[in-house]
């Protein structure tokens, strides 16, 4: 299979699918190659979830520019891309007078970098506002901008938006090599040649590998791995704010926060792997995150726990975003080491690409551009009119499958019927939150498969959790 496009973007995550959304504005062909079976596979899909102020990184880098800006961008789409997210604040913690001096310094810097609303709070302050927290805090940072969000829901509405204004979606195709070309880039890949004019690295902790096969000035990911746990509904008011601790060396340190869902969520470590593939969790990294979580609240009832899951963060030893063209690769254009926080911005990330590709491309403006995108209806959650009129117009919407999160035949028929649409039971998973609740599947599983299989027309033994080999039955 070879294939011509003007961009072709490397990676579907969301900062890939950010990039090929603003770029579908444009009167220009655009192509996404994912080496997965769908979007929102990596990185993506195991973070914290937060769309943070922009406090934390340092004053004058790409990522206080990109942070600032993403968070004010996310607040907007939102609406306009139907996502879930929430302005919740968050509250960064100092249990050390000794300490205080770092927590001005973290206020200072966010009002150079533009975040509006900071403030530095009292111990009784903090209590008032969060009584489950640590009798130990002195004082904190208060950030009445950061927000929580759903990274699978958000990165689905990119790609969704994208595809809708024409992009194409290439999966389970993985990228073996890169070589300039007069004309632009010849990708290979396991899947044939795809010619392009423009690329757009956003591969995730496989960046610096695409970005070495085509230019001389060499980059460096580190996977560093973030392990979570995540507890039930019945925990999830514990804190209404994401409640961090005074960062350290190694980022943020373990925050507990509320989720968009109403879990609750506490995370993650941050230990250095050479395997880009490591997402395992381990009995030391759990145990060392509920530890330190309980510095900052105390009364976590990890009896809650539902799941635990880690994901891999794209480390770059500069410590900033890479984003933009290489001296000696123009038409290239990397995003690359994004890092914390990359989910919060990265639809600055993808506004600034698109931009600066499409100026050196001279590509003018869609006129018939679709801004906007309806997500799926989760039909328990409608008033009862409206509910009752979905389910009249298709009766699988009153048809529940999962239990534990309420949702219906009818969602996940869409789910899967969408472009991109779902084709294994992580992408369900992700589109609809069906297997995300209490049993974690135990009793939905079988259901969604018939559902996958009836839709995408193949048997039972071939319906798979995630990419091919992950088959759920065999024999």
């Amino acid at each position: 299979m070879n294939e011509n496009f003007d961009v072709c973007v490397i990676g579907a995550g969301v900062v890939g699918c950010a990039v090929a959304r603003e770029l579908s504005a444009y009167d220009l062909s655009v192509c996404v190659i994912e080496k997965e079976e769908d979007v929102c596979s990596g990185t993506s899909k195991a973070n914290s979830a937060i769309v943070h102020a922009g406090y934390d990184a340092k004053p004058g880098t790409v990522k206080a520019r990109m942070n600032v800006r993403g968070a004010e961008l996310i607040r907007k789409l939102s609406g306009t891309l139907d996502f879930s997210y929430r302005e919740n604040g968050s509250l960064v913690l100092c249990f050390d007078e000794a300490d205080l001096p770092k927590l001005n310094d973290l206020y200072e810097r966010g009002q150079k970098n533009g975040v509006e609303g900071l403030r530095i709070l009292s111990k009784e302050q903090v209590k008032e506002l969060e009584p489950a927290v640590s009798d130990n805090v002195v004082s904190a940072l208060l950030a009445p901008t950061a927000g929580i969000v759903c990274p699978f829901g958000m990165t689905v509405a990119f790609a969704e938006n994208a595809a809708e204004n024409g992009v194409v979606f290439r999966f389970l195709t993985a990228v073996t090599d890169i070589r300039k070309t007069d004309g632009g880039f010849e990708i290979e890949t396991d899947k044939g040649v795809f010619r392009a004019k423009y690329v757009v690295n956003a591969a995730g902790v496989y960046s610096d590998k695409l970005h070495n096969m085509v230019s001389g000035k060499k980059l460096s990911i580190t996977p560093r791995r973030g392990e979570y746990v995540l507890l039930d509904r019945e925990a999830g008011d514990l804190v209404s704010h994401t409640v961090f601790q005074l960062p350290g060396a190694y980022g943020k340190g373990v925050l507990v926060t509320p989720t968009v869902h109403g879990n609750l969520l506490v995370g993650p470590s941050a230990d250095d792997t050479d395997d880009k593939e490591d997402t395992s969790t381990t009995a030391d990294g759990t145990a060392s995150v509920k530890e330190r979580a309980l510095l900052s609240v105390p009364s976590v009832p990890y009896n809650k726990t539902i799941t635990g899951f880690s994901g891999l963060r794209a480390h770059e030893a500069g410590d900033d975003f890479i984003i933009g063209e290489p001296d000696d690769a123009p038409g290239f254009f990397d995003a690359a080491g994004i890092e914390s926080p990359g989910l919060t911005s990265a639809p600055a990330i993808g506004e600034y690409i698109a931009a600066e590709l499409a100026k050196k491309a001279g590509a003018a403006r869609k006129k018939d551009f679709k801004a906007e995108r309806r997500g799926i209806p989760q039909a328990s959650k409608l008033p009862l009119e409206e509910r009752a009129a979905l389910i009249k117009r298709d009766p699988a919407y009153g048809n529940i499958v999962c239990r534990c999160e309420s949702i219906s035949e009818g969602e996940i028929r869409e789910a899967i019927r969408r472009t991109p649409g779902a084709v294994s039971l992580d992408g369900v998973k992700r589109r609809v939150r069906a297997g995300m609740g209490r049993c974690q599947a135990g009793f939905c599983t079988p259901l969604t498969m018939r559902i996958i299989s009836e839709e995408l027309g193949i048997k039972m033994t071939d319906v798979t959790k995630n990419r091919p080999g992950s088959e759920q039955i065999k024999g």
